[in-house]
């Protein structure tokens, strides 16, 4: 009998597959290692093949598309609800087999390589910078034992390192004995090679903004910079995916959650959902905008000025994050550089 319809629980070693036909007869129910994926898909006529997204999804979906099948990715607290009994790999793989086909399913968009490879410049950069932070935090507190503290700022703390560990005196270098001096020279070391790998990466960044045309639509948006609009244009493959800004705000959890019931609208608190790294940059970004709103532009910010007024400035940085994300949705549907509002 011909499938028509598969869904593919993925994992490291053990994939379990779960095939239909047009009458939603079950087909094929098996187990496949990894070795065996590309092969068992590559005899099959082409077909709708579900997945969960997820770290390795992509990948499998562009692999998948090069033997012709259809292959459409959904989140999967959206496939959740249609597991029949316990949590086991058949079931969930029956369960994407169903959630596939249902036409108000929302699907995720499949990254091309070139996109993966910008955010993971993105997630190497973030954990550096929490590595970066979690050694000055050491070598800062391992110095105050000693009585020496630096003032508050990266660089009067980077002053302090070049005067401890890159003279070359080591004997008893400003009251630091000289075996906590070599202890410590390794930690100082690694903040600088840390600093030196984090400004190379950044520079491949801005390489990649150069060459965007996207990237460079949303830097001309306030609030955003080279960071935000890189890591916006590799998330976001297609804004069409979208029907309006204030979807594309609620799919970044800046919107808030709703309880409505009996006609009676009650919103809640921020959901808080959806890509959290994103969600981050356009809050410190307009967090930015709001302190140079305060002391040097208050007369051309009435908005933000009269939000502030009312509400607590983390309210305020929180409210124009969600306008800034409907701003993005606009700027990258009509591909045009945002304008700034003239004033009646």
């Amino acid at each position: 009998m011909e499938i028509t319809t598969i869904g593919i629980d993925l994992a490291k070693s053990v994939f379990q597959v779960h095939g239909v036909d047009h009458e939603g007869a079950v087909v094929v129910r098996k187990q496949l290692r990894r070795r065996q994926v590309l092969s068992f898909f590559q005899d099959l006529p082409p077909c709708l093949i579900g997945m969960e997204a997820c770290a390795s999804a992509h990948h499998w979906a562009r692999e998948l598309i090069a033997y012709g099948h259809e292959v459409k990715l959904m989140p999967p607290s959206y496939v959740k609800p249609y597991v029949k009994r316990s949590k086991t790999d058949a079931a969930d793989a029956a369960a994407i087999c169903e959630a596939v086909t249902r036409p108000t399913m929302r699907f995720v968009p499949i990254k091309s390589a070139e996109q993966q490879s910008v955010l993971l410049l993105h997630r190497t950069r973030s954990l550096l910078m929490r590595q970066r932070t979690m050694t000055v935090n050491a070598l800062r507190a391992h110095l105050a034992e000693f009585g020496i503290v630096a003032a508050q700022g990266r660089k009067a703390f980077a002053d302090m390192i070049s005067s401890l560990f890159e003279d070359g005196d080591v004997t008893d270098a400003q009251g630091l004995p000289a075996l906590a001096h070599r202890t410590l020279e390794p930690l100082a070391r690694q903040v600088m090679e840390i600093d030196q790998k984090i400004l190379e990466l950044e520079k491949e960044l801005r390489l990649w903004h150069r060459k965007n045309e996207n990237s460079q639509r949303l830097e001309t948006i306030p609030g955003i910079g080279f960071l935000s609009a890189t890591a916006i244009a590799a998330t976001v493959t297609d804004p069409a995916h979208f029907k309006s800004g204030r979807q594309f705000a609620a799919w970044l959890g800046l919107t808030p959650r709703e309880n409505s019931s009996g006609g009676k609208r009650q919103l809640g608190r921020i959901s808080k959902q959806g890509d959290r790294y994103l969600r981050t940059l356009l809050v410190v970004g307009a967090t930015s905008v709001i302190r140079y709103a305060r002391k040097k532009n208050a007369d051309k910010a009435p908005w933000i000025n009269g939000l502030l007024a009312r509400k607590p400035a983390r309210l305020v940085s929180v409210a124009l994050a969600n306008k800034t994300a409907r701003i993005v949705w606009a700027v990258l549907s009509k591909k045009e550089n945002y304008q700034h509002p003239v004033p009646a």
